[in-house]
């Protein structure tokens, strides 16, 4: 079966209750990056703001952010990018008492009378991910000529041989538009295909090296003498892994430092909020996003990303998995308000292998 995307369903309107429900109330900004008081924030789901007496939609939202008016439009900003003189709308309603219109269920089918009660509702090492995997081969040959599909990885993915080859393919055949990670992942990749280890161990073997311990440190030190990646890259003939193939195919990718980063490489992001915009950046472009073994850039990830995307304005889902060996660190996405986060407990790698000869297979 061909795949398909969700039908959007808009709001109804003409409910009393909307058109009677009042503008919006705005408030000026009267110092930079500070909202005024009961401002409204944000969320991941489609959110509708009344202006002059017309529901306009929010577009490219995301979690705990500003409605600032622009040119008589709602846009989303981050309230330390507010600026002296913005317009900041108030309220803290969801269902047009304030102006605002909170719409969680535009991609929801009629109900189909399935039972409220069932075992295993949620989402653990007992849950059957077979579908999920058809569903998601399906939908990256989809957005792989109709989309952007972002990956967001942790060093995990790195440390296997298959799984490293695997996101090669993946590359190579158009299922990777953009890439987020830290100094870690980019770190033993690199020490990968230049010492074939990662954090000194063997990535087809897993037998540590003697003086294995060095080799990342090593690497850092290479790359940081060579001034960038890229420039390693030329200067060492790296001719694998995924930062190489991604250098290749000009796939752009984010590295965003962290306190405990070793060296770092030099195209790491050392300023958070520098960092934390290069992120947007890559995100506000894509349509589906898969987390891998990183709990921390999958949550900052989460809490930059829409459940909704406009495209040439058709409103459509914005896919998120999340995928982790650990029941908690998959659900961790959820507990932070990201609710559309589909996710899938497993080991990396395996997923990785699983995908790659899944998407191939089925195109």
């Amino acid at each position: 079966m061909k795949f398909q995307l969700p039908i959007y369903h808009s709001p109804d309107f003409s409910l009393e209750k909307l058109q009677d429900a009042p503008d919006v109330i705005t408030e000026i900004v009267f110092e930079d990056g500070i909202a005024p008081d009961f401002f409204h924030a944000t969320s991941i789901f489609p959110e509708y703001f009344k202006i002059n007496g017309k529901w306009f939609l929010a577009e490219e939202s995301r979690m705990d952010c500003c409605i600032r008016i622009n040119s008589g439009k709602p846009e989303v900003i981050e309230p330390r990018n507010l600026k002296t003189g913005d317009l900041v709308v108030l309220g803290r309603t969801e269902h047009g008492e304030d102006g605002i219109f909170l719409h969680e269920d535009g991609f929801e089918e009629p109900d189909t009378g399935k039972e409220r009660f069932s075992f295993r509702g949620g989402r653990s090492r007992e849950t059957a991910f077979s579908k999920d995997y058809d569903s998601l081969y399906e939908l990256l040959n989809y957005d792989k000529e109709k989309g952007n599909i972002l990956w967001v990885m942790g060093p995990a993915c790195t440390f296997d041989a298959d799984s490293r080859k695997a996101m090669e393919n993946l590359i190579e055949n158009g299922y990777v538009n953009g890439l987020l990670a830290g100094n870690a992942l980019a770190t033993h990749d690199l020490e990968a295909a230049l010492f074939g280890t990662a954090l000194g161990q063997n990535i087809y073997t897993q037998i540590s090296q003697q003086n294995g311990h060095y080799n990342h440190l090593d690497l850092i030190n290479k790359v940081r003498r060579c001034g960038s990646i890229s420039k390693f890259i030329q200067s060492e003939s790296i001719n694998n892994g995924i930062i190489y193939t991604c250098n290749r195919y000009k796939i752009p990718f984010v590295l965003t430092g962290s306190i405990r980063d070793d060296g770092p490489l030099p195209d790491v992001i050392g300023n958070t909020y520098d960092g934390q915009d290069a992120m947007r950046n890559l995100i506000r472009k894509a349509t589906t996003i898969i987390c891998l073994a990183t709990q921390l850039h999958t949550i900052a990830t989460g809490n930059m990303t829409p459940s909704y995307r406009i495209i040439n304005g058709t409103i459509r889902p914005l896919f998120i998995y999340t995928i982790d060996i650990s029941e908690f660190a998959v659900n961790k996405l959820s507990d932070r308000g990201s609710l559309t986060a589909k996710s899938i407990v497993t080991n990396v790698q395996d997923f990785l292998v699983m995908v790659s000869k899944g998407v191939l297979r089925n195109h």
